[in-house]
C-alpha cells in the first residue's frame, strides 16, 4: 500500500510558501509525497494593526494550529520566532531545519543619512554613537531627525536604547509589503531579517546588518510541527531535523518563556554552538529604550539543556527587568 501523500499547510506569503517548498523538497529526497495547502493568518489578514495591538501570541500560527488539529494538514511549516513558547494541545515538535542568518538588517534609502546613526566607512563606529548619545539632547535634535519603520517591539525598543532621538513608525505586512511601503515613505529606513529577505532574494543592496541587535528568539529558523501521535509524518520529517539548531533555539526560547515573554514585551536571545561549548546572549528591554538588563552565559554543550531557563531566572531577580515587566504589563510606554 502506498504512503499517503503529506499535506503541508502553510501562510501564503511569498516567503511562507519558499519555507514550506523547502520542506516538500526535503522530503521529495526521502522519498516522500506531499502537497501544500495554503492557509491565511489573522496576522496576514490585519496589516494594519501593530502586532503589540493584536494582543495574542501565536497570530501566525494558531490558524495553522487549528488546521492540524482539525486534520485538514498533516504537517505545519512556520517561521520559529512566530511559534509560542508552548505548542497548542495535541501538536509536537518534528524538525526545526538548520538555521539561516539570524540577524536584524537596516534598508535604508541614502547612504550619506548612515553617518548619523555611526555606521561610517562600513563599520559601526562605537566612538561616535557614545559621543552623540551622552550628549544633551538639545544638541542632538540639531541633526536631521533618523526615522525608521517596523512593527516589532523588540527591535523598537532596541533602537530607541541605542538612539533615544529617533522615530519609529508602524510598519505592517509581508516582506514584500513592507519594501514597497518603505519606497513610498519618506522615513530613512526600515528593519527587516535577513533571513526572510535573503531567502526570496529580495535583500537589496542598500542594507547593512545590524550586528548590534540582538535577535528575537529562534529567528532565522523554520521548524516544523504535527499532531501528537501522528508516527508517519513525525518520522517523515526527522531526518532534515537539525540537533544544533533545535538545541539553540530551544534554549532561546527558554529564556523567553521565563521572562513571560510574548508580542509586547521587547525579548531578544541568541544561542550560538562554538565548538563544544554554547555561548548564549540575552537581554530584555524597556519598550521606549529607557533601560536595557542583559546576561551573558557560556557552558559547555552537554551542560547546556537549562542555559535558557537559568539565564531567564538570573534576570528575574534584577529589579530592573521587574520594572521592565511591569511596565509592559500596566500597558505604559
Amino acid at each position: 500500500m502506498a504512503a499517503q501523500t503529506l499535506r503541508i499547510g502553510t501562510r501564503d506569503s511569498q516567503l511562507a510558501v519558499w519555507q514550506a517548498t523547502l520542506v516538500q523538497n526535503l522530503l521529495k529526497e526521502a522519498g516522500i509525497a506531499s502537497e501544500l495547502v495554503y492557509i491565511k493568518s489573522e496576522g496576514d489578514i490585519d496589516t494594519i494593526t501593530p502586532l503589540y495591538d493584536l494582543g495574542v501570541t501565536g497570530v501566525f500560527t494558531k490558524t495553522l494550529d487549528a488546521a492540524l488539529l482539525n486534520k485538514r494538514i498533516d504537517i505545519a511549516v512556520h517561521s520559529m520566532k512566530d511559534v509560542p513558547t508552548k505548542l497548542a494541545e495535541g501538536i509536537q515538535q518534528a524538525a526545526v531545519l538548520k538555521r539561516a542568518s539570524h540577524k536584524d538588517i537596516l534598508v535604508y534609502k541614502n547612504e550619506q543619512d548612515l553617518e548619523a546613526i555611526g555606521f561610517v566607512n562600513g563599520e559601526w563606529n562605537e566612538g561616535e554613537i557614545v559621543k552623540r548619545e551622552t550628549s544633551n539632547v538639545k544638541g542632538c535634535d540639531q541633526h536631521s531627525p533618523f526615522t525608521i519603520g517596523t512593527s516589532s517591539v523588540r527591535r523598537i525598543a532596541q533602537w530607541l536604547h541605542r538612539y533615544p532621538t529617533n522615530k519609529v513608525e508602524n510598519l505592517r505586512g509581508n516582506v514584500n509589503t513592507r519594501l514597497r511601503k518603505l519606497e513610498e515613505s519618506n522615513w530613512q529606513g526600515a528593519i527587516f531579517a535577513a533571513a526572510g529577505l535573503e531567502r526570496i532574494n529580495l535583500r537589496p543592496e542598500h542594507s547593512i546588518n545590524l550586528d548590534w541587535m540582538l535577535p528575537a528568539p529562534s529567528q532565522g529558523a523554520i521548524m516544523v510541527v504535527c499532531r501528537e501521535g501522528d508516527h508517519q509524518a513525525f518520522d517523515a520529517c526527522q531526518p532534515f531535523n537539525d540537533e544544533a539548531t533545535a538545541l539553540c533555539t530551544k534554549i532561546e526560547k527558554d529564556f523567553l518563556r521565563v521572562l513571560m515573554g510574548g508580542c509586547t514585551t521587547p525579548i531578544s536571545g541568541l544561542a550560538v554552538k562554538k565548538g563544544e561549548t554554547i555561548q548564549f546572549n540575552g537581554n530584555i528591554c524597556a519598550p521606549d529604550g529607557s533601560d536595557l538588563v542583559s546576561i551573558e552565559i557560556i557552558k559547555e554543550v552537554k551542560d547546556s539543556a537549562n542555559v535558557g531557563e537559568e539565564a531567564g531566572k538570573t534576570l528575574l531577580l534584577d529589579a530592573r527587568t521587574q520594572h521592565i515587566i511591569e511596565t509592559v504589563r500596566n500597558g505604559k510606554q
